[in-house]
């Protein structure tokens, strides 16, 4: 009998770490912070119609963040995708938004800060124009695993979709699923059938995800995030996406006396508590920014000084 429960214990250890990891499985128990946002009358008495911005400050969560509500089915309202045009690909979240004169302006995806010029880690595409492939492998170890992480997207009709995404020349597919990696054990690739072309005209990598059909989804191990500080306590933006079809952008201040950040799962309950069916972590730590009517909202990393960032998101309004 000892033997037994000898033999069976690791078994069952390795079972109850897998049933709660981070992918949505209905072991975890995800984090209720009741945070309770205000609408800021200050600034949406000057706003556009169709946006508005709401802060929650939790004294006993130690959290402070920001959430805009983009009402995308207004003809006079757009978002897109936007990318630095500096000589090395980079400029802050407040120099994106008075160049392009927009009311809404929040920071975009992963990129290399240590290129000059800057290079996106993963899928890019602004206007129709692949600017960077998405991610197809990396190495972990000594390992290489073939993946398909999220990316946000937005056509010319002011709808918006987050979906697993490849890349092959100059189209770019959506997939129905990811690969189902763990850490240790490469999963195998899928076949060309879970996947279709997605004709977005702009398309913003990140990840991971964090909902899926209202649903909490964390597929840090299917996106190949483990290994990497991105699931820790971090500063965090976010964008996610109503039934109704409205962007909602959040963004999470941390490494602070008076906000610490977020990990993913409480990012993702935040997101969910905010009534976004799907919704992606985009960069976040001390490339965390959000600029609305030329005001910078946050302090990025505890800090008053921007981090330049190469892509982000605009939020027009004719």
């Amino acid at each position: 009998m000892n033997m037994l429960i000898r033999f069976l214990l690791p078994i069952l250890v390795i079972g109850l770490l897998s049933g709660c990891n981070t992918s949505g499985d209905s072991f975890v128990e995800y984090p209720q912070l009741g945070l309770e946002w205000s609408p800021i009358d200050s600034i949406n008495n000057e706003l556009p119609e169709g946006l508005s911005v709401y802060q929650s400050i939790h004294v006993g969560a130690n959290l402070r963040a920001w959430y805009v509500l983009v009402r995308e089915s207004l003809p006079e309202i757009e978002s897109r995708v936007v990318v630095s045009d500096d000589a090395d690909r980079r400029e802050t979240v407040s120099e994106f938004a008075q160049r392009l004169d927009v009311p809404v302006m929040i920071n975009g995806g992963y990129f290399r800060m240590d290129l000059n010029p800057a290079k996106h880690v993963g899928l890019l595409r602004v206007n129709d124009e692949l600017i960077h492939a998405a991610t197809s492998s990396v190495l972990r170890g000594e390992e290489r695993f073939y993946l398909y992480r999220s990316a946000i997207g937005f056509d010319e009709n002011n709808a918006i979709e987050i979906n697993w995404v490849s890349s092959s020349g100059d189209s770019v597919y959506k997939w129905e699923e990811g690969i189902d990696n763990i850490p240790g054990q490469p999963g195998l690739q899928k076949d060309s059938t879970y996947r279709s072309l997605w004709t977005y005209r702009d398309i913003l990598g990140a990840g991971p995800v964090l909902l899926r059909n209202s649903k909490i989804h964390i597929p840090v191990n299917e996106e190949v995030f483990f290994g990497t500080s991105i699931p820790e306590v971090h500063p965090r933006t976010a964008a996610g996406i109503t039934p109704d079809g409205d962007l909602i952008l959040l963004l999470i201040d941390g490494r602070q006396l008076i906000s610490r950040g977020v990990d993913l799962p409480e990012l993702a309950q935040i997101m969910l508590e905010l009534g976004c069916k799907d919704a992606i972590n985009l960069d976040g730590g001390g490339s965390s920014a959000l600029v609305v009517n030329g005001f910078l909202l946050n302090r990025p990393a505890g800090k008053t000084v921007e981090r330049e960032v190469m892509s982000a998101i605009a939020v027009y309004a004719r």
